[in-house]
């Protein structure tokens, strides 16, 4: 019986790259595609002589062609933190766009089952709390953040345009903060911001009071969740993330604890449309998944922060 072959854009991230290493492990052949405008080689360093990886390098959102069979197709490519898709507005625009229908394509090609990576951004400044799948969101498309936003709501509406008119095998996971090691120390998210301040025993920056919230999964739960999302029959979108809810300010003070610094908190203005609270409602994935994250956030830090204090050169 042949191998499974799965193409993961986006496969030399942080994300992608656990994603790679979770389908060698079940014995699959893994094409991972990314141009490393924010991915890094160095996250799929250890898997480049194995014979059932291939790296790519290129952009998704300009065409791709395939020779080889593909049995599924995860479109993981797009920047995902504040500063990167500030940094590159256009560039997340097109890949959510047209990376999503270039992959979307080569899908339909090959007849292969589709996953997309959307998140819990599309609830944008939710009025709902905790969000459900079926909460429609409060965005502002044309804020600064709405690059990110609305090029994922796009990616979700071509996705169930081709699983509707084209009849194509899709699945949606709408992720939740995530986090662990390959995070880079620079990308302006919590996690990293925090643990590079205190490795340096800098502030720690806190927008506001540090009232507003999130939920924050381990990597691993996240790769576990999406990978029993593509095995099922799920075709409508699936939060993916751990319900456990901690203010900003509760988490700064477990990252000074774990970090053993002499960091303080210093508190800055809020960011233009930053979220109050996010927090998913997990009970379709536990429903029809059997998913529920197993990693306590203060064990998935300790972990997280050792790995930093490791590759903190790199």
């Amino acid at each position: 019986m042949s191998k499974k072959t799965v193409v993961v854009t986006g496969g030399a991230g942080f994300l992608g790259s656990h994603l790679c290493d979770r389908f060698i492990g079940e014995g699959m052949r893994v094409l991972c595609v990314d141009n490393v405008i924010t991915g890094n080689t160095r996250n799929i360093d250890h898997l480049m002589k194995d014979s059932n990886f291939r790296f790519i390098r290129h952009d998704i959102s300009r065409e791709f062609r395939l020779n080889d069979p593909v049995d599924y197709i995860l479109h993981f490519a797009s920047p995902a933190s504040p500063v990167d898709y500030l940094n590159f507005p256009i560039p997340t625009l097109k890949v959510g766009s047209l990376g999503s229908h270039n992959a979307l394509g080569l899908a339909k090609l090959k007849k292969a089952r589709f996953l997309l990576a959307s998140t819990s951004e599309v609830y944008g400044d939710p009025e709902v709390h905790p969000q459900k799948e079926s909460y429609w969101g409060h965005v502002n498309p044309i804020g600064p953040r709405g690059v990110y936003d609305e090029a994922k709501r796009f990616a979700e509406a071509i996705t169930m345009a081709y699983h509707r008119y084209h009849k194509l095998d899709t699945r949606i996971v709408r992720i939740f903060n995530t986090y662990g090691p390959r995070m880079r120390i620079n990308d302006g998210r919590v996690v990293p911001n925090f643990i590079h301040q205190a490795m340096h025993n800098e502030p720690l920056t806190v927008y506001g009071r540090g009232t507003q919230t999130r939920s924050f999964c381990y990597h691993s739960d996240l790769v576990e969740g999406i990978f029993r999302l593509l095995k099922s029959d799920v075709t409508t979108p699936v939060n993916i993330g751990n319900p456990d809810e901690f203010t900003i300010l509760e988490f700064a003070k477990l990252v000074i604890k774990f970090s053993n610094t002499k960091s303080r908190v210093v508190y800055k203005p809020l960011p233009v449309d930053d979220p109050r609270q996010r927090r998913p409602d997990i009970t379709l994935a536990k429903k029809r998944l059997g998913w529920t994250p197993k990693v306590k956030l203060e064990e998935g830090l300790k972990h997280t922060i050792a790995w930093f204090q490791e590759h903190e050169t790199d």
